[in-house]
């Protein structure tokens, strides 16, 4: 008889879950509002609501940040996976033909800071299509490309040159990067930390270095960007590297320094002609990715890392 007069347990709304998993994930109610499309003030009144819906507090805030709590980090892993049964089960009614395997390439910079969040943004949409990504160099993702080993790529290539077959998803600003306060730079012959041969950033940096008569070695060399990242941390040289990997505890460095100006690449797609509609659904997801980026270039890379 108790049971029968037991109330029933309320149902969480989905997008007021997915509005609490934005903010636990920006740490930023105002910009978890931009990314649920809402306002500030109706995003804070669903937090309000969950939070009197399970009576307890979901956040800690304060001026500067916004962090889960206890409770908060338990519904997190709930409003995940709730969310995910969601989406597959939409999918599955809306999209069935949208399934299988996608061969993405992409170069280790744009694999590990972009990548991720694209990635997850197209898993929501399209939950029955696994994305298997390889991390090469842009000659060698092209070369895959047309040897239908992969299914479109990501690339760098030179500023001033159009990629043929390919798109150019965004011009990015290259610089020396060095650390904050370091005294790399002023070192003679400068230390230069580079990759390997057939990297544009490389070839850019030494042919300036070259044309500028600015002596110089290789100190470091490594074939991933947090190879160049770590001697620069540690002040052992400096590096060409874009302008959005540029840390923190690093400073951009230029002709004021001392270093010549190694100017912009482009970032490119190129997709296989003969790719079908799951590989052009991640093409698309990645252009509105690298549109988004221009617009508001800190955001994505904060939530990559």
């Amino acid at each position: 008889m108790n049971l029968l007069m037991r109330q029933t347990l309320p149902l969480l709304e989905l997008d007021i879950l997915k509005t609490f998993v934005a903010i636990a994930e920006t740490g930023n109610f105002t910009t978890a509002a931009e990314t649920v499309h809402r306002t500030p003030s109706a995003v804070s009144m669903q937090i309000k609501k969950l939070e009197e819906l399970l009576s307890c507090s979901l956040f800690r805030r304060d001026a500067r940040s916004v962090v889960l709590t206890h409770h908060g980090e338990v519904l997190l892993s709930y409003a995940r996976r709730l969310i995910a049964l969601s989406n597959e089960a939409v999918s599955r009614f809306m999209t069935p033909e949208m399934n299988g395997v996608v061969r993405l390439g992409a170069p280790d910079d744009v694999g590990e800071l972009i990548l991720p969040e694209v990635l997850k943004r197209f898993a929501e949409t399209y939950p029955s299509i696994a994305v298997n990504v390889s991390i090469e160099s842009s000659a060698n993702l092209r070369r895959a490309v047309a040897e239908r080993r992969l299914d479109l790529a990501i690339f760098n290539a030179t500023d001033g040159t159009i990629p043929v077959p390919g798109e150019i998803l965004l011009k990015e600003q290259l610089v020396w990067a060095g650390k904050k306060c370091g005294t790399a730079h002023l070192k003679n012959p400068l230390p230069v930390s580079v990759w390997e041969e057939g990297c544009i950033w490389r070839a850019r940096a030494l042919e300036e270095l070259s044309r500028s008569r600015r002596e110089f070695r290789v100190a470091y060399f490594c074939a991933h960007h947090m190879g160049q990242r770590a001697a620069i941390r540690a002040d052992l040289a400096v590096a060409p590297l874009a302008r959005f990997l540029v840390g923190d505890d690093m400073v951009a460095l230029g002709e004021k320094d001392g270093l010549p100006a190694l100017g912009h690449y482009l970032i490119g797609l190129v997709v296989n002609e003969e790719a079908e509609a799951p590989a052009l659904a991640v093409a698309e997801e990645i252009r509105t990715a690298f549109a988004r980026m221009e617009r508001h270039p800190m955001d994505m890379l904060q939530v990559a890392c």
